[in-house]
């Protein structure tokens, strides 16, 4: 990856995810670089997504993902991400999220149109979980995004495709749920404390 993945960027990311998934519908950003094949003609030009989320956001309701370059620039949408492998019991976005988490420096938004939540994955592990439905969701994200860039993934225990275990999380802030390493929430967790 180029660079460091700005707080805007994610949470412009999150705050369109949460639109999205509060109408019913699902999507996909991967911030980073990931194998792909266009599904429609590319006429929308690169632009800058926290300049325009309104964009932003009906490109990614299109079918396929939206390729995000670490500095915040659209690169793609509407694309099929090039999977090694399937995964079993998941659907196509949410085996295409997790092959594209795998890359080192991705950071995946996942937007689920079933249970309206949205996902956050980064090194083939799901690291974060928000959701769309919980009263007032948006005042938490600027939170939420801070407890992501603090945490970094070197610190995040393996759940690795246990995407729909909630069990496995900590709830950090009202419907957002955090998930790894107890011991390293733990000591965050006290440390803020203090």
């Amino acid at each position: 990856m180029e660079g460091h993945i700005s707080h805007e960027l994610q949470e412009v990311l999150i705050q369109v995810g949460l639109r999205i998934a509060k109408r019913g519908e699902g999507a996909l950003f991967v911030i980073g670089d990931v194998e792909f094949k266009p599904l429609v003609d590319q006429n929308v030009p690169p632009f800058k997504v926290t300049e325009n989320p309104k964009l932003l956001e009906s490109l990614a309701l299109m079918d396929g993902a939206v390729i995000i370059d670490s500095s915040g620039l659209m690169k793609s949408y509407g694309v099929m991400i090039k999977s090694k492998k399937t995964f079993k019991n998941f659907g196509t976005r949410h085996s295409a999220a997790i092959s594209a988490s795998v890359k080192k420096g991705n950071l995946i938004v996942l937007v689920s149109e079933e249970d309206k939540k949205i996902r956050i994955l980064k090194e083939g592990k799901m690291i974060m979980q928000l959701d769309a439905l919980q009263k007032d969701i948006e005042k938490s994200v600027p939170k939420a995004v801070r407890v992501l860039e603090s945490i970094g993934a070197g610190t995040i225990g393996a759940i690795g495709t246990s995407i729909l275990a909630p069990t496995l999380g900590i709830a950090l802030l009202p419907g957002v749920v955090l998930f790894g390493s107890a011991y390293y929430l733990i000591k965050l967790l006290t440390r803020r404390k203090k």
